[in-house]
């Protein structure tokens, strides 16, 4: 029993070191947690007010998506004890802690409110953005849970970037990209719609409800559903622009 006990006391604290490391995130991961709760806020803000000025769609439905990307960072940035820059700033509509975002923000909206086709561009870039910045946050980390979401955010960008796109095709306009290479963007755009499973609950929003607004059931409102719940939520009325889980069907 005693020749056992130095063995055992060793293994013990090799789990111990082994669960600590595993819970521990690199300064590239914390920043990156960090810089992507904002960038999906600026997405959220944007939209929020392009659909406050325009009250069409796709503003309407996207911006209800980029509150379920805020939601799964943040689930990250608790369990590896990162502080929240959202927070900080109380979650104030157009407001960030990180300048570059800032700037990105205000310029946008500043360009946005001059028609509906600079809106719409302004939408674009913001999902190609988000895009490029995912794959430089996808290649400097290992951890699963983090890749799993990065991927799942980029998924809803390109969805979210196809609806842009074809929604500035409708109205004449041949978008083309800004920010992520030629080749990159063609494929996207060249793709289909991804379902994009979003929570752990049933139901394809975050209510409690059966309705399509915000109602009280398995319902595609904000509550337990398909945005912060546990269940597979999927995107595709952000490309249709009306749908199963939209809180608007405005044109």
């Amino acid at each position: 029993m005693k020749k056992g006990f130095p063995f055992l006391l060793f293994t013990l604290l090799f789990l111990q070191a082994a669960a600590q490391q595993s819970n521990e995130v690199s300064k590239n991961e914390s920043n990156g947690l960090t810089y992507m709760r904002e960038e999906e806020k600026l997405a959220r803000d944007v939209y929020d007010s392009m659909y406050a000025k325009w009250e069409v769609n796709p503003f309407g439905n996207i911006r209800q998506s980029e509150r379920v990307h805020m939601d799964r960072m943040k689930t990250l940035m608790t369990r590896y004890e990162v502080k929240d820059p959202v927070e900080a700033t109380g979650d104030k509509p157009g407001v960030f802690k990180t300048a570059i975002l800032q700037k990105v923000y205000n310029e946008l909206v500043k360009s946005g409110t001059a028609s509906l086709t600079d809106a719409l561009k302004a939408g674009a870039k913001i999902e190609e953005l988000d895009i490029a910045d995912l794959d430089e946050r996808i290649a400097q980390t290992t951890k699963e849970d983090i890749l799993t979401a990065y991927k799942f955010l980029r998924m809803g960008s390109e969805n979210h970037l196809r609806a842009f796109v074809r929604r500035l095709k409708s109205q004449g306009v041949d978008y083309q990209p800004e920010i992520l290479k030629k080749e990159i963007f063609d494929a996207i755009i060249s793709g289909e719609n991804q379902d994009a499973g979003c929570g752990n609950g049933p139901g394809n929003g975050q209510g409690k409800g059966k309705g399509l607004g915000q109602g009280k059931g398995n319902g595609n409102g904000p509550g337990k559903g398909n945005g912060a719940g546990n269940g597979p939520c999927k995107e595709k009325c952000c490309d249709k622009e009306t749908g199963p889980g939209c809180q608007s069907n405005k044109n």
